[in-house]
């Protein structure tokens, strides 16, 4: 049984990127749940993956939605498609998303072909984590914590000139406080 193993690239920064090795037996909907796992997503909501060209084209649709797959359907199902049903190319694409409302975007991308399966090991696995992923949930309904940090710390155009702040310089006429040991 071969094993395959795919780059999951979050769409907005291809240097946040998971590697997961998947059985070839294994359906879309176990491949949906080890993303999710890998970025640290809850499972709270629908999925959808599509079948993919090299130019990122979204094609056949695969959702968790769909329980049972019907001929002549617009979507198949997650759940009963084996991810090997649809790798037919040796760098096989697909586009998966989450959380319809969000429109979570990862771009999969088909970069080995083992037989090294590990019996003692659970598939999928996440095989390597590259950058830190992004926030499912914004802290208190606001902007990210990452943007939040940077306003705090943004500094205006006469300290980044310098490099520095003004904070603690005195001025003159000003007082300097003085510390003594025992303030400590």
């Amino acid at each position: 049984m071969p094993l395959l193993k795919f780059r999951i690239y979050w769409e907005e920064d291809d240097l946040i990127y998971r590697d997961i090795d998947i059985l070839s037996s294994q359906t879309f909907m176990d491949f949906h749940q080890a993303i999710l796992k890998a970025y640290d997503f809850d499972g709270k909501h629908s999925a959808r993956f599509f079948e993919s060209n090299d130019r990122w084209e979204r094609l056949r649709i695969f959702s968790s939605e769909v329980l049972s797959n019907k001929k002549g359907a617009a979507e198949l199902s997650m759940v009963k498609t084996p991810v090997s049903a649809l790798v037919s190319v040796p760098d096989q694409k697909f586009i998966y998303e989450y959380d319809p409302a969000k429109k979570w975007t990862f771009l999969v991308e088909l970069i080995g072909v083992s037989n090294d399966v590990d019996p003692k090991r659970s598939y999928p696995t996440c095989t390597r984590k590259e950058g830190m992923a992004p926030m499912q949930y914004k802290p208190g309904g606001g902007s990210g914590m990452l943007m939040e940090i940077e306003e705090k710390y943004d500094l205006g155009e006469d300290e980044m000139a310098e490099g520095f702040g003004s904070e603690g310089d005195s001025e003159e006429g000003g007082s300097e406080e003085s510390y003594s040991e025992s303030d400590f």
